[in-house]
C-alpha cells in the first residue's frame, strides 16, 4: 500500500467530517462574521442540492479514489478513516438523511434570523 495515498485519504475524511460539523454548527460562528455566513449559507444550499438531485458529496469521490489508489478493501484503512466513516456514512435511509438536512436548514435559518447581527 502506498502510504502518501492513505495519508491523503485520511486526510480527506477528516476533511469531509469538519465540513459536516460546519454544517451543523456553522450558524454559531456565522451570526458574527459576514463571510461564514455566506459561506455556511452556500454550503447548507449545496447539501440540500446534491440530496435533491440525488448526487453524493464530492468528497466520496475523492475518498473513493483515494482508497482506490491507496489499495485499500472498502471503508477500511486507518485509525482514523476507520471511526470517521462510521460517523460519515451512517446507515440511516435516505429520506431520514434529507429530513434532517431541511430541519439543520430550518434551524440555521432562524438562527441567522433571530440572532445575526452581520459583523466584519
Amino acid at each position: 500500500m502506498d502510504r502518501s495515498y492513505i495519508l491523503l485519504y485520511e486526510f480527506t475524511v477528516v476533511l469531509h467530517f469538519l465540513w459536516i460539523l460546519f454544517l451543523m454548527f456553522g450558524s454559531l460562528l456565522g451570526i458574527k462574521l459576514k463571510y461564514v455566513k455566506y459561506l455556511h449559507i452556500s454550503g447548507l444550499v449545496f447539501a440540500v442540492s446534491i440530496q435533491v438531485l440525488g448526487y453524493p458529496c464530492p468528497l466520496t469521490y475523492v475518498e473513493n479514489f483515494l482508497r482506490k489508489k491507496a489499495n485499500l478493501p472498502t471503508y477500511e484503512g486507518g485509525f482514523i478513516s476507520y471511526y470517521l466513516e462510521k460517523l460519515i456514512y451512517i446507515e440511516i435511509e435516505q429520506y431520514i438523511i434529507f429530513l434532517a438536512t431541511l430541519i439543520l436548514v430550518l434551524v440555521h435559518t432562524f438562527i441567522y434570523i433571530k440572532f445575526g447581527k452581520e459583523k466584519r
